[in-house]
């Protein structure tokens, strides 16, 4: 969800990014549909450029591709027009916003059948959160927001939010430098709803972030991960994806859901409305949900698919059965998905953090 933090940016991206904007920006008309292509929208480091290369090969169909780095970011240029874009791939709260907005194209699963087939039913109930009739949007990734600790650096088990407030971690807790996020951290702290618009609520939200200000070593975003990595904080706020790569790189690393609950996020492929080559975007999407290519992507970004025949593909037993990959959502009762909060909401939140941060 995003808020996504998956920015391992590689130059072949970083290309392809630079050469969309050149060739794009100016007039839509110089994207208009052309059955020879689909142009793609996407958060960074979030498909394994590969897949990109097999669907143009299998398809004849080339890819223009370009990259977000946030839900905030990518709206406003979906909105303009400015790119006539056929896909994205915004998070839930996101994608409730541009349903209400009537941005997005209603999905025809007889023409993306893979998407019928392979995504698991709980996943598309999940959606329901934000597409109650499953009109808009198909599963990509999800996964939820946790603790990340490392071990060999606190003399206990890390289990709940409110151990990110204990002054003996004073400079070695990481948050999310992010309003929804960390403001989800402390809603769930206080239980409250992390879609609250409660004054009081949020109130004493905001008066939990402050006075864990001190405590905190940084805001980031994705350089939690490699602090992490690198044993330069004992404890920070990280996306399930993300602590799947760092406790690769450092078995010292345990993640956790908290127990007062937390945020599970879904992100979703979306066709845009007026899409100039909606075809091809519904075979793009169709290649994407096969089971063997969302694997390889799997494998690639590390963040949970909800392709339930790819997962049955992955061989490692380890990885097929990780809790936090693949974690029971039954066994927790304090689970929810971030709403959109509407324009008035999100200048509220926007204000409190800015209280925090400048505190």
């Amino acid at each position: 969800m995003k808020m996504n933090q998956r920015f391992r940016l590689n130059s072949i991206f970083v290309l392809l990014a630079l050469l969309t904007v050149i060739s794009l920006t100016g007039c839509t008309s110089s994207v208009k549909g052309v059955n020879g292509q689909v142009i793609v929208y996407n958060w960074g480091e979030y498909i394994d450029p590969e897949t990109i290369r097999m669907f143009e090969e299998e398809s004849g169909i080339k890819v223009i591709y370009d990259e977000f780095e946030t839900n905030e970011s990518m709206y406003p240029k979906v909105e303009s027009g400015a790119v006539a874009y056929d896909i994205a791939c915004p998070s839930d709260y996101m994608i409730s916003r541009m349903i209400e907005n009537g941005m997005l194209s209603e999905i025809d699963y007889e023409k993306i059948p893979n998407a019928k087939k392979n995504i698991g039913a709980e996943y598309y109930d999940q959606a329901k959160g934000f597409d109650p009739e499953n009109k808009y949007a198909i599963p990509y990734c999800w996964g939820t927001v946790g603790i990340l600790y490392n071990q060999t650096m606190v003399d206990e088990p890390i289990t709940r939010w409110e151990q990110l407030w204990d002054e003996k971690y004073a400079d070695n807790i990481l948050m999310q430098d992010s309003v929804r996020d960390a403001f989800m951290v402390s809603e769930m702290l206080n239980g409250f709803s992390m879609n609250t618009l409660d004054p009081a609520e949020l109130e004493i939200a905001k008066e939990s972030l402050i006075r864990q200000k001190p405590l905190v070593q940084a805001y980031v975003v994705d350089q939690v991960r490699d602090k992490m990595i690198g044993g330069e904080s004992a404890i920070g706020v990280i996306y399930s994806g993300e602590a799947i790569y760092t406790q690769q790189e450092n078995p010292d690393l345990v993640y956790v859901i908290p127990e007062e609950g937390t945020n599970v996020w879904i992100d979703c492929w979306v066709i845009l409305k007026n899409a100039p080559n909606k075809e091809n975007a519904e075979k793009f999407i169709d290649f994407m949900c096969r089971p063997d290519i969302a694997l390889i992507n799997f494998e690639y970004i590390t963040y949970s698919t909800p392709n339930v025949a790819a997962r049955d593909l992955i061989e490692d037993e380890s990885v097929k059965n990780s809790e936090i990959a693949f974690p029971d959502l039954s066994q927790y009762d304090n689970l929810e998905t971030y709403v959109y909060l509407g324009e008035d909401g999100d200048s509220l939140y926007n204000e409190l953090w800015k209280e925090v941060k400048s505190y």
